[in-house]
Order: structure tokens, then C-alpha cells, then sequence
């Protein structure tokens, strides 16, 4: 019965993709055709290479992949340190600490867009990556969280033997607790790449130059500068969600695992 309800609520979360693929497929006039029709008759394929080529796509999915990439290494590389330190060191005010760094997650972004933009136009930041990228490098208090709920799932004794062996703090988050904390990475790093990938209300506020758009910016520039075609537009679509499938397609097993662990200890 379990079965049948997972089967049944899969191929109802199925329908619209299988619509937009089947509308990417066909001429134009067919999609709003009565009654409707699922499989093109014949199928047009040349819509995929028109739709990729009438906006520069290509470019747009560089763009993005790169800003992607380069928020995975931020938020891997300061999210990581800050949350060992807040589940293995101890300090005068930690907890307490922590949980202002928890505090901050109510905060929404529209509450701190205006003053964010204000102190990245003094800097010249505007109409540049680096709004999108730099602030990934100093932490994001959701990631610190997870990773600091896996480190206190681990054995202390691993650390304590590798203290008397003569390492260091560093030398054990890196050659002991990064190791173990695959995961929870893998997690940390799926969640920040999906979130940049269909991050629309950032790159709209700070990239102003065609020529650096992310394609969620891409998309709505399609939708916006030219005669909506429907079928060039889902085209679009479909071959930009195929990143973030396959990503989540080859990390799911550690994704599936960074969830399951994280969080058992408090």
C-alpha cells in the first residue's frame, strides 16, 4: 500500500515535467491546442539547438556554474571551521555564541538587501560576481548548524588518539574529521549549489551586464526581450534543470546520509 501511494504521488510530481518536455517538442501553435495533445506528432527536436542559441544559454550556464563553484569552496571552507570550533572547542560564551548565529536565520533576505546592496555599491561591487561569491566565505549560520549536529555525532576518542600522537587542531579537522564528514560536505554542497543555481532575486539586484547573467537571469531575459515562443522556453527550462538533477542524481547516496546523521546529537 506504502508502495502504491509513493508510486502514485511520483507520477503525479511527474506530470508537469512530462508536459514541459512534450511542449519543448512541439511547434508553438501546438501547445495551446484543444484538446491538448502529450506526444508530438511528429516531434521537433531543432526547437533545443533554436532555443539555446536565440539567447546565449551557453554562457549564461558558465556564468552560473561558475558562481556555483565558487560558493561551494566558500561555504565548505568557512562553514566548516567555524562549525568544528563551535562542537569540539571549548570557549568562555560558545554556546551563547552559537546561538546568535542561529538568531540570524530569521532574518529573511529582503530585510537585509537594501543595506547589503548599499555596502557593496561603496565597495564597486555592483554589477560584478563578487556580491554573489564573497559572502560565501564568511559562513552561513543553516550550514554551520548541520555540520556542527554531525561533528557531535563522531567519536571523541579519534581525536584524543591523535592528540597523543602530537597533531594539532588543524592537523585533526583535516586529516580526520573532513574524512568522516563526507556527507555532511556533500549535503552542505548540494544545498548551496541548488540554491545559487535557481537564485534569481540576487544576481537580478547586483548583475546589470547581459553578458554576466546566471540563467535564471537568462530565462527572464528570453521571457522579456523578445516574442515569448513557448516551445523555445520550455526547451530552455528543461536543459537548465538537467545540471541540478545530475548533481543530485551522483551525490544522492551521501546527501541521503548527511540528512539521516545530522542532527542525532544535540
Amino acid at each position: 500500500m506504502a508502495l502504491t501511494l509513493l508510486l502514485a504521488g511520483a507520477a503525479l510530481f511527474l506530470i508537469p515535467f512530462l508536459w514541459m518536455f512534450s511542449s519543448s517538442l512541439k511547434p508553438e501553435y501546438e501547445i495551446f491546442a484543444v484538446p491538448p495533445q502529450l506526444i508530438p506528432n511528429p516531434p521537433r527536436w531543432a526547437n533545443y539547438p533554436e532555443a539555446l542559441t536565440f539567447v546565449p544559454f551557453g554562457r549564461y550556464m558558465l556564468n552560473t556554474l561558475f558562481i556555483s563553484g565558487v560558493t561551494i569552496i566558500g561555504h565548505l571552507s568557512s562553514c566548516t571551521v567555524v562549525a568544528y570550533a563551535f562542537a569540539r572547542l571549548r570557549a568562555p560564551g560558545r554556546d551563547a555564541l552559537f546561538l546568535v548565529v542561529l538568531a540570524t536565520m530569521m532574518l529573511p533576505y529582503p530585510v537585509t538587501m537594501v543595506p547589503l546592496y548599499i555596502l557593496f555599491q561603496s565597495l564597486g561591487w555592483v554589477n560584478t560576481i563578487l556580491p554573489l561569491t564573497v559572502p560565501a566565505f564568511f559562513g552561513s549560520p543553516l550550514y554551520i548548524f548541520l555540520l556542527r549536529q554531525f561533528f557531535l555525532t563522531l567519536p571523541t576518542d579519534l581525536e584524543d588518539a591523535a592528540r597523543i600522537d602530537g597533531a594539532n587542531t588543524a592537523q585533526i579537522l583535516w586529516y580526520i574529521m573532513l574524512p568522516l564528514a563526507r556527507p555532511a560536505l556533500a549535503t552542505v554542497a548540494l544545498f548551496t549549489f541548488q540554491a545559487t543555481w535557481n537564485d534569481f532575486l540576487a544576481p537580478l539586484i547586483y548583475l546589470h551586464n547581459p553578458q554576466s547573467y546566471t540563467v535564471t537571469l537568462g530565462l527572464q531575459f528570453f521571457r522579456t526581450s523578445y516574442t515569448t515562443n513557448w516551445a523555445y522556453l520550455m526547451a530552455a527550462s528543461l536543459v537548465t534543470m538537467l545540471p541540478m538533477a545530475l548533481v543530485f542524481l551522483l551525490a544522492q547516496r551521501h546527501f541521503i546520509k548527511g540528512i539521516t546523521l545530522t542532527g542525532m546529537k544535540g
